[in-house]
């Protein structure tokens, strides 16, 4: 759940909004009267979230990731070790 600070609040308790935000890995949304909202979010959150939204930029990738997911839910695949991989595909042995 988004937690919501004034400018105000922020200002005087900036160490605890930073420690909220790390530890519930959610947004916390600073506002102030007659000015756009902020938001205060953890880095590792926020690179996650460009990622996504770079590999969903394109639409064949997007198609890709999304029938990936499927296929994951539906468990219709064994899961594979990392060398039955190297094997299905001829790649050698990781030195």
């Amino acid at each position: 759940m988004t937690s919501q600070k004034t400018y105000t609040e922020a200002c005087g308790n900036f160490d605890k909004i930073y420690d909220e935000a790390i530890s519930s890995r959610e947004p916390i949304v600073v506002t102030r009267e007659g000015a756009e909202s902020v938001s205060v979010i953890p880095t590792a959150e926020l690179n996650s979230i460009m990622e996504t939204a770079y590999l969903f930029e394109s639409p064949e990738n997007a198609a890709r990731l999304l029938a990936a997911i499927e296929r994951a839910k539906a468990r219709t695949f064994k899961p594979q070790t990392v060398d039955d991989l190297r094997q299905e595909f001829g790649l050698g042995k990781e030195e």
